[in-house]
């Protein structure tokens, strides 16, 4: 089955986004992912629900939402509300993490949890059979366009192997942070079927050869 392609939009042009997100849908994206920053978790602040709200009004793409912000509780109703269709929520960030995740789902929306480069899968381990889900962060979140961790790779297989051995087989596994046609076919025969590219897909002139060339 080929990979899901979510190009996030932290890499399109902040003027025109309602162009950007259509033109990705033009292009043959699956998804449009949107990194939300805070300003605390991560140095940047980026979007809020207003701008969600108005990308669910541009796009027929599901919204893919990842909340790189403290205390994601106190938002995650408004996400949901503006057309959000995923949201992931940090395990650093969540002390109820259980908690979280439920509320999510009551809110509408598929439930999902991001781990950073440095945090161990035993932290997920336990909830898999609450998420739709697991973002592994292959860059340090916070900025586009950087590097890929390697380590990724090795971290993506085991979380596979986590979930086929407890019977989530069905689970989506996302990477973000780095993603490129340089290394598309090795995250997806680790595991990985949700493929992020924020500036490799914005960065070219043609989106959709850009999106097709992650699709190995």
């Amino acid at each position: 089955m080929k990979p899901l392609i979510a190009p996030s939009l932290l890499s399109a042009d902040f003027g025109r986004l309602a162009d950007e997100v259509a033109a990705i849908e033009r292009a043959g994206a699956d998804l449009a992912h949107l990194d939300v920053m805070d300003g605390r978790f991560v140095p940047n602040i980026t979007f809020g629900p207003a701008i969600v709200a108005a990308m669910r009004r541009a796009t027929a793409l599901p919204l893919d939402v990842h909340l790189m912000i403290v205390e994601p509780e106190r938002h995650i109703d408004a996400f949901a509300e503006a057309g959000a269709h995923r949201i992931s929520v940090h395990v650093e960030t969540c002390p109820h993490l259980h908690r979280t995740l439920q509320q999510i789902a009551r809110a509408g929306a598929m439930p999902a949890v991001a781990i950073n480069p440095s945090t161990s899968l035993h932290m997920v381990e336990e909830i898999l059979g609450d998420v739709g889900m697991v973002l592994v962060m292959s860059v340090n979140p916070g900025f586009g366009g950087q590097k890929f961790i390697p380590g990724a790779l090795d971290k993506i297989r085991r979380l596979r192997a986590l979930g086929d051995t407890h019977g989530h087989r069905a689970l989506d596994i996302e990477v973000d942070g780095g993603v490129s046609d340089q290394n598309a076919r090795a995250l997806i025969e680790a595991g990985a079927n949700v493929l992020v590219a924020g500036s490799y897909v914005f960065g070219q002139s043609d989106y959709a050869a850009a999106i097709a060339s992650l699709r190995v």
